[in-house]
């Protein structure tokens, strides 16, 4: 079965990627037109898994990430279907051209990566997003979502199969999606069709993939981000900001962990940031050397909200209205802690010492490195791809928000008119390569 399923999506695959732009946009177009005419039933299923979730005692920041209905999720992933579509179109273009001789020249051109096999938990609009970017880039795609979404997946894959089959070019099993975990195991051995898994969910869910196949795997296991106070940093920039990234979404892998205090930073700024957090309902985990230096008036105020840290919560991805704090010894001693506890997904500064920035923005190890912005700006509909497929903390292929661009790669194609190796030095031959640059933006294929 599960050969089976992979191989057709491979099948799939090579149509696709010969589709025209407008073709695959076309498809797009439907899609959301589709979602949107069943928002009703969708949404109605999702609220049974949301009842199955909250029975099942599930994790708040779980919880949240299955709703559809808040903040416009809904709404806003439809959009995001048509920003995909609106994007140029990732395939064919020409990245480098050479003319090795007269009449031989030389390209390299992006094309899909092949056959994406993803495995998500909780966000059902998940669905939505990756079809978006699969089909735009040329991709099959295999979905596999988690059991909490389960009645909101079967509705969304039903409209979204019935679309593709009935009312667009693209090729039968270029989107497929399965239910079981059973399938995931044998899919996972799929190698022969399966060009890269992309798993969206927990620290279990990634390490569990990446140990249990030889394909290629796309993700991240945590968001462990971390912000640092410099002691030259606007304290009104330095309380938004982190205000920001922990309370705006805290289930959210972008949102910030750990907040890092400049020991030189004046004792009333540390004070007022400290304050702004407490006044956001964020509950402090804080080293015992700094609690010891409270002021007693926040003691007072918030005797719940300050806590003794433990060394684990600086390894630790709270997902909710929780940070550890610490004071750090300059901007190195800060670089030093991120890259030896981060998980290398969005860090961030808050100074107005351009020298000091950065050496942080070089330093840091990270996929995402800000200078006085939150961390939650890391996400590919804010970067402007779209959408994206997940956030990738690899230092191959692609790295973070990971949009259409993350998903195509390329090939050399080469037009000749009768020659032959044998013609040349190092083959036999007396003729010598010219290697001649060509402006690859000039060339029509």
């Amino acid at each position: 079965m599960a050969e089976e399923i992979a191989r057709n999506a491979h099948r799939a695959s090579t149509v696709l990627k010969t589709l025209s732009d407008e073709q695959r946009s076309t498809a797009l177009y439907k899609i959301r037109d589709a979602l949107i005419k069943s928002k009703d039933e969708i949404l109605k299923a999702n609220r049974i898994d949301m009842e199955e979730a909250t029975k099942n005692k599930l994790s708040q920041s779980l919880i949240k990430r299955l709703d559809l209905s808040i903040n416009g999720k809904f709404d806003s992933m439809c959009d995001g279907i048509v920003d995909v579509a609106h994007l140029e179109d990732p395939l064919n273009r020409c990245t480098l051209a050479t003319q090795l001789d007269d009449g031989l020249e030389l390209y390299r051109l992006t094309c899909p990566v092949g056959v994406l096999l993803i495995i998500f938990e909780s966000r059902p609009e998940v669905i939505a997003n990756i079809t978006a970017l699969a089909i735009k880039s040329g991709n099959a795609a295999i979905l596999k979502g988690g059991k909490e979404s389960l009645h909101t997946f079967k509705a969304m894959s039903e409209i979204i199969n019935r679309v593709l089959d009935v009312s667009t070019d693209v090729p039968a099993n270029s989107i497929q999606l399965i239910s079981t975990r059973g399938e995931v195991s044998d899919l996972l051995k799929q190698d022969l069709y399966i060009d890269l898994v992309i798993p969206r969910g927990s620290n279990e869910l990634v390490r569990n993939i990446k140990e249990n196949t030889k394909i290629p795997v796309l993700g991240h296991a945590d968001g462990i981000c971390s912000i640092y106070m410099d002691k030259d940093l606007d304290l009104e920039k330095a309380c938004r900001i982190v205000v920001d990234a922990k309370t705006n979404y805290p289930a959210g892998c972008n949102a910030v962990e750990t907040l890092l205090i400049d020991e030189n930073l004046s004792v009333d700024l540390q004070t007022q940031i400290l304050k702004a957090l407490l006044d956001a309902n964020v509950t402090l985990h804080i080293v015992p050397e700094l609690l010891s230096e409270i002021d007693p008036h926040l003691k007072e105020s918030y005797p719940s909200q300050l806590v003794t840290a433990t060394e684990k919560d600086f390894d630790k991805e709270f997902l909710s209205f929780d940070i550890a704090v610490k004071k750090v010894n300059g901007v190195r001693d800060a670089i030093e802690h991120i890259n030896s506890h981060s998980s290398k997904h969005t860090d961030a500064i808050v100074t107005e010492n351009e020298a000091t920035a950065d050496v942080f923005l070089k330093g840091i190890d990270s996929s995402g490195v800000y200078w006085n912005c939150s961390t939650r700006f890391a996400d590919g509909f804010r970067y402007g791809f779209g959408t994206e497929v997940g956030i990738s903390t690899n230092k191959i292929h692609s790295r973070g928000p990971v949009g259409l661009e993350g998903l195509v790669c390329y090939y050399y194609q080469m037009r000749g008119s009768g020659q032959v190796v044998g013609d040349y030095l190092g083959g036999g031959g007396t003729r010598v390569f010219k290697h001649v640059s060509m402006d690859p933006s000039n060339v029509k294929l």
